[in-house]
């Protein structure tokens, strides 16, 4: 094992993928949210970080390799589970995120089962892809935590006839709820546009990985 800056990076992204889930048991909404947001935010770039140095200083490693996807799966996989819980197990968001975990999965059994000939499954530019698409769609669905809680939070109180019919327009908004509606009906919405595309690339990678392991995985003629 290699200690160089790219392979720290890689920890580091590696022990930030719970560090998500700790920020929603030691801390109150929405500095949560807050936390969890920059968190992730901050682990992804490392991500494209790690790889450019590694490259750029010819610090790439066995290590590094091997590490780099792990983190990137607990990250994703973690953070959907934080998101999947707190959207009330919203099908479009549910069903995207179950797809994603079972693709994971099912790839990591594919190179475990395959051991030393796993190395034909290495990481595409179509999975880098599918990362970049997992991460971005994760970010903007915790900023749409953000801003749904700061509406409960200005809402607290108030009668639901009072609140609809601020947010319709029939009424003034000095609070400002019309906008953190929009936001939060805006980014929600985009975040699952962002994951079922996501999605779409995952489920693309998974079956381009096993197409490459099925000559490894078709039973010897017996005599």
């Amino acid at each position: 094992m290699t200690w160089n800056i790219p392979n720290i990076l890689t920890l580091l992204r590696l022990l930030a993928a719970p560090g998500v889930a700790v920020m929603f048991l030691y801390f109150q909404r929405p500095w949560a949210d807050w936390f969890a947001l920059i968190l992730f935010v901050v682990a992804a770039l490392t991500d494209w970080i790690d790889g450019y140095l590694a490259r750029a200083w010819k610090q790439e490693s066995k290590f590094g390799a091997m590490l780099d996807p792990i983190a990137d799966k607990a990250m994703v996989i973690i953070a959907l589970l934080v998101i999947t819980g707190f959207s009330g197990m919203n099908p479009w968001v549910l069903l995207p995120s179950t797809l994603i975990l079972f693709r994971e999965v099912f790839v990591s059994g594919l190179r475990e089962f395959l051991g030393d000939t796993a190395g034909l499954l290495k990481v595409t530019k179509l999975a880098k892809w599918k990362t970049t698409a997992q991460m971005t769609a994760i970010a903007v669905l915790f900023a749409t935590g953000l801003f749904e809680h700061e509406f409960i939070d200005r809402t607290s109180g108030m009668d639901d006839l009072m609140v609809e019919a601020i947010v319709s327009g029939a009424s003034d908004d000095p609070l400002g709820l019309n906008g953190l509606a929009t936001a939060a009906n805006v980014t929600f919405k985009l975040g699952v546009v962002l994951l079922w595309v996501a999605a779409l690339l995952t489920l693309m990678t998974g079956w381009d990985y096993l197409r490459k392991a099925m000559p490894f995985l078709r039973e010897e003629a017996k005599p």
